[in-house]
């Protein structure tokens, strides 16, 4: 996974690569859990992210609550086929839990949602 934080200290851009499986989860979520504390804003880029199963839409989950808790602003972006159809499915069967935030058009919860 690789991280990269602004001059600033105050946007970070996640980037993970392979796969977002339950294997992987702990070690992605550890390392996001350690950001600087002058991080407003946090980007998820997916675009190496060759495979995401529903350890994914956890990372998701966890990362607007985190998100919502420190006034981060979240963005995710670089959704590929796979990934983009997991959301799909997930908002198609549980639109209440709001998975169409994260696909392209969406709104985030964590930066315009009350």
């Amino acid at each position: 996974m690789i991280f990269t934080v602004s001059d600033a200290g105050v946007t970070v851009v996640i980037t993970p690569r392979g796969e977002i499986d339950f294997d992987t989860l702990p070690d992605v979520l550890a390392g996001a859990r350690e950001l600087p504390e002058t991080v407003t804003a946090v980007t998820w880029d997916l675009r190496h992210a060759q495979f995401m199963d529903v350890a994914g839409l956890h990372l998701l989950v966890h990362q607007r609550q985190a998100c919502q808790a420190t006034g981060r602003i979240l963005t995710v972006v670089g959704l590929r086929h796979q990934s983009k159809r997991l959301l799909d499915l997930a908002w198609e069967l549980f639109p209440d839990q709001h998975w169409d935030d994260f696909l392209p058009g969406g709104l985030l919860a964590s930066s315009k949602r009350e």
